[in-house]
């Protein structure tokens, strides 16, 4: 299967690839290290922001943290022995993925404020634009761009005549006063979650405006203490371990919990059941507080002061559909207005983007916008048809709902990096996922997805605007196998 791959990369006669990597977060910091472990340095890293980071350089949200565990959310490379708690807060994963980069020389190699709007294939290259003024010309585009950085705003009427500061909470207003203030939240996922764990004791009032009820996962956080660090820094191998024990734990419970494993999934709503009845004393909040839907349907909730919090003398849960802003605040359908000084829209968002704004037209004028106008679909994630050597980190159906991002992305940068190699070698110079093998592969993802968590009947971001969601059905075994080595038979091969 892998022959012509392995032979082609024993060539002595080899081309120097020009690559635009587009985006400078997690993934792009990783693309930007293993292409000059790789020997290729004529690369650039197109930031349309004037620092690295992604959605850790834009998300500052009072109360920010990860929730997969500190020793697991790593580049495999660079283990880390400081991390301050189980779950690292945000600023400090910021920090990581900064020192990453400086470590290695990551920034002489990035773009800032560019923000590639148009990447187009003709005559062999990619021409990149900016403003309708064409910057680039390279062989190879690798997009890492991510999946949670358009910010989904609610429509909601009169949102503009909100007399006080009202902001996403991606773009948070630390300008904003919250001490004494009367604060509403809109949205009940991940982020409000934790904001109103980590505000309530601020406000004069909270109010927090929950159209579904979440499962929320009982997890403490706690420091790592002194000895623990101490064992870190000096025994590197204990940090590999951990990461390689937490990612089976993971990939062997929740993992399969969401792709059909029921005595798995009985678990976790166990522990998310007991959780609430432990924890929340009013048996009409607990009532509210109580989700209609199979758990993990929507990203499953972890949080150690969620339900402490809301049950604060100052707190409220509002489950009163929202009618309208008005200046003063929000009226719900009650008839009720709810003043309010601050207005924060923890809504989300828009997981099926991708790349997008950004337009992309492949070979013979092909435009994603109507490749994708039905269903962002891709082979394995990571390439499309009709678009030669351009390929994607973390793209559709990659598995983001069940397991580290970083281990994925990993992963997948390994799969393309032999396909770069393949290029390098002069096996191919055009190299473009074959669409008969795209369409078994999503055929199979669809046939998969009978069986997930995900399709039982709540709405979610994971799911498109047809109701498919843009998950990974399977194990993580069969994640890691289908990433191991590229099919080369999955692709047409133009030399």
């Amino acid at each position: 299967m892998n022959e012509q791959l392995n032979s082609d990369a024993g060539r002595t006669t080899r081309r120097s690839p020009r690559i635009a990597v587009i985006g400078g977060g997690m993934s792009g910091i990783l693309t930007a290290i293993k292409l000059q472990a790789a020997g290729i340095t004529d690369f650039t890293v197109y930031e349309k922001a004037d620092r690295l980071g992604g959605t850790w350089r834009e998300n500052t949200y009072p109360g920010l943290s990860c929730d997969v565990p500190s020793h697991m959310y790593r580049y495999s490379f660079a283990p880390n022995a400081e991390w301050s708690h189980r779950f690292s807060p945000g600023a400090e994963i910021q920090a990581y993925f900064e020192s990453v980069a400086k470590q290695y020389n990551v920034e002489s190699f990035v773009s800032f404020n560019s923000e590639i709007t148009r990447a187009a294939y003709r005559d062999g290259k990619w021409h990149l634009e900016i403003g309708g003024e064409e910057i680039d010309v390279v062989d190879i585009v690798i997009s890492a761009t991510g999946v949670l950085h358009h910010p989904v705003y609610p429509d909601i009427a009169g949102l503009d005549d909100f007399a006080g500061a009202v902001f996403h909470s991606a773009r948070w207003n630390h300008e904003a006063p919250l001490d004494g203030k009367r604060i509403g939240i809109v949205g009940t996922g991940s982020t409000a979650v934790q904001i109103t764990a980590d505000i309530v004791h601020r406000a004069k009032h909270l109010s927090l405006f929950q159209r579904t009820a979440q499962w929320i996962f009982p997890q403490e956080n706690p420091a790592f203490s002194e000895q623990e660090k101490e064992v870190f820094r000096h025994q590197p191998q204990a940090m590999d371990d951990l990461h390689a024990s937490l990612t089976r734990l993971f990939a062997d419970t929740f993992g399969r919990a969401v792709i059909g494993d029921k005595a798995q999934m009985q678990r976790v709503e166990d522990a998310c059941l007991a959780n609430l009845e432990d924890n929340v004393r009013d048996p009409e909040l607990k009532a509210r507080l109580t989700p209609d839907y199979q758990a993990a349907c929507k990203r499953l909730i972890v949080s150690d002061g969620f339900y402490e919090a809301i049950q604060q003398p100052n707190a409220e849960l509002v489950t009163a559909p929202i009618e309208r802003v008005e200046a003063a605040g929000l009226r719900t359908g009650d008839g009720r207005l709810h003043e309010l000084d601050v207005l924060v829209l923890a809504t989300g968002f828009d997981g099926h983007s991708f790349m997008r704004p950004m337009a992309l037209i492949g070979k013979d004028g092909v435009d994603l916008k109507d490749v994708w106008a039905e269903a962002t679909q891709a082979h394995r994630s990571i390439a499309i048809p009709g678009f030669p050597n351009f390929f994607m980190l973390v793209g559709p159906n990659s598995p983001i709902g069940n397991f580290s991002l970083i281990d994925i992305s990993e992963r997948q940068l390994g799969y393309i990096m032999q396909l770069i190699e393949s290029w390098r070698s002069g096996a191919a110079r055009e190299i473009s996922a074959r669409q008969d093998a795209t369409d078994r592969f999503n055929a199979a993802l669809k046939e998969a997805m009978k069986d997930t968590v995900w399709v039982t009947g709540c709405q979610s971001w994971y799911l498109d605007k047809n109701g498919n969601p843009a998950m990974w059905p399977f194990t993580f075994d069969r994640f890691c196998e289908d990433m191991a080595a590229p099919n080369l038979e999955e692709y047409d091969l133009v030399s």
